[in-house]
């Protein structure tokens, strides 16, 4: 059994002070056997900014693994955007832009999909698809494999937003190389279930962890625990007014015959 703790958009910069010694305090209680960071650390990628996210890692025990979002980009310095787009994020954060990690039991492919030429949409192409099919491709096939990014795969259709570019080819050649769970983030809303358009893949999203921009849901993060081909996904929240994060919602799923299907308690 493995336990993914699953955390994203932070947002340092326009986040709630409050929660921040309670995120980090629960997160090292809960103990998981990694931290999955899916970007968007900061709100305008400011040295500051970047700073208070170096210090909230620090802080935490447990291993971690993130990828950036597209606000760890600068929105309103094009210079360094376009000529140095991740030189902050590499200081501050982690060198590797699409770092992985692995276990007996569980296989995790980070990847960015931040595109500095459209802020806001990001794109995932086939270099980086072979990549991670590639990584997944080498791991034991009784591993869970799991992907991290920052935009979703798929949008529901009250979602404004542009899709990412090449989502839909990135979910079918992720279903194709074994990829059993997405974690991503962008929305600030939360979704744990099968793809629509993948059934054998996870869309498993985190709503904001820190950010005062809650979409009219609490600020949250999820724990995973992977048993086999179970996983169970918590969520854990702090709704307005709170100072402490609790579990209060839960879903289970067993992947039988290479689809995911909602488990029955």
């Amino acid at each position: 059994m493995r336990r993914v703790l699953h955390v994203s958009d932070l947002h340092f910069g326009r986040d709630r002070p409050e929660l921040l010694r309670p995120l980090i305090a629960t997160i090292n209680d809960l103990a998981p056997d990694l931290v999955a960071i899916s970007g968007d650390f900061t709100q305008r990628a400011r040295f500051g900014q970047y700073r208070a996210a170096r210090a909230f890692l620090a802080r935490l025990v447990p291993p971690f693994l993130a990828v950036p979002g597209n606000h760890d980009t600068p929105l309103d310095n094009l210079f360094v955007r376009f000529l140095n787009p991740w030189g902050r994020y590499r200081r501050y954060i982690h060198p590797d832009l699409q770092p992985g990690w692995e276990d007996a039991e569980v296989a995790v492919a980070g990847v960015n999909t931040v595109n500095r030429w459209s802020w806001q949409r990001g794109r995932i192409g086939r270099q980086t698809l072979r990549r991670v099919c590639g990584a997944f491709a080498g791991s034991d096939g009784a591993r869970m494999r799991i992907a991290v990014l920052h935009h979703p795969l798929e949008h529901g259709p009250a979602v404004e937003k542009r899709l990412m570019r090449g989502a839909g080819r990135a979910l079918a050649a992720l279903g194709e190389c074994g990829a059993d769970i997405v974690l991503s983030g962008h929305l600030h809303t939360w979704h744990a279930r099968p793809f629509a358009e993948a059934e054998g893949v996870l869309f498993v999203q985190a709503g904001t962890g820190l950010s005062t921009r809650v979409r009219g849901e609490p600020n949250d993060f999820n724990l995973l625990t992977i048993d086999g081909p179970s996983v169970e996904v918590q969520q854990w929240t702090a709704g307005p007014g709170e100072t402490a994060f609790h579990p209060t919602r839960s879903a289970r799923f067993t992947k039988a015959e290479g689809v995911w299907q909602s488990a029955r308690d």
